[in-house]
């Protein structure tokens, strides 16, 4: 991860805030009750980006992207959108068009610098489904240790993070803000206040962050759904998980650290 030092990041520390900012989003519904067949689990994913680097470089390409391919940066990539073609993706003409497209989303991604921590709850492999679990909640607080991990790691830990998640609806955003507070007023596994604090953004927000949050999620859901299975999207996303030792690791070394599946 690009870590040079700049003026807004050391005004960032001055004023209580960590080098970095976390992005999230999910893939699947968190029911227990009604399960997919095809898609019978939940994905929880944290983007964390460092602020300079995610400034200087991961805005500016999907700007451009978006400049290159629509003549305006309005255009919100949203990862189903683009697989169906529907909204502002029906400008292919032709399949090798959308893979050009596509190619250059996936070296985006693959060129950005950001760490994945995320959480995979097999759904249909739950014991107790009517017991009032609720999928989102675990893969949140999962999420959030391996966020205090990385934070610690960087000798941040005493600062505030931001983690930036979309709006799904009143109800759901009251449950999710409180139970985000919950995890982080010490109903964790290190039983102490974690340093985060949660902004929920429009789902029409036109952030480059939670775009990337969004297309990253369902390649992970389908890589723990059938490992074997060929995921171009999954490998690109390979190196960037988090894990013990740091992102050095030999084969799955990510595994369970910053790629979780449950149960």
């Amino acid at each position: 991860m690009i870590e040079a030092d700049t003026e807004s990041n050391r005004v960032g520390r001055e004023r209580g805030f960590s080098d970095f900012v976390v992005y999230v989003d999910e893939s699947g519904d968190h029911s227990l009750t009604s399960i997919d067949k095809d898609y019978p689990v939940f994905v929880l994913a944290f983007c964390i980006f460092y602020k300079g680097h995610y400034l200087a470089k991961v805005v500016p390409e999907l700007q451009q992207l978006k400049f290159d391919y629509f003549g305006h940066d309005l255009v919100i990539l949203h990862e189903h959108e683009i697989r169906k073609e529907k909204g502002d993706f029906t400008l292919f003409k032709t399949r090798d068009e959308k893979n050009v497209f596509m190619g250059r989303l996936s070296n985006i991604i693959d060129s950005s610098n950001f760490i994945l921590a995320s959480c995979v709850i097999e759904k249909h492999k739950m014991p107790n489904k009517d017991d009032g679990q609720n999928p989102y909640h675990i893969a949140l607080k999962h999420c959030l240790e391996t966020l205090f991990d990385f934070v610690t790691e960087k000798g941040q830990q005493t600062l505030e993070t931001h983690v930036i998640v979309e709006r799904r609806g009143a109800k759901e955003d009251d449950e999710l803000e409180l139970e985000f507070r919950r995890i982080c007023d010490g109903d964790n596994r290190y039983q102490k206040d974690l340093p985060f604090k949660i902004r929920m953004a429009a789902k029409t927000s036109n952030s480059a962050g939670l775009q990337l949050a969004d297309l990253v999620a369902r390649p992970i859901g389908r890589h723990v759904i059938n490992p074997a299975q060929a995921n171009q999207a999954f490998d690109v996303l390979r190196a960037k998980f988090y894990c013990e030792g740091g992102r050095k690791m030999v084969g799955n070394g990510y595994d369970q650290w910053g790629l979780k599946h449950f149960p």
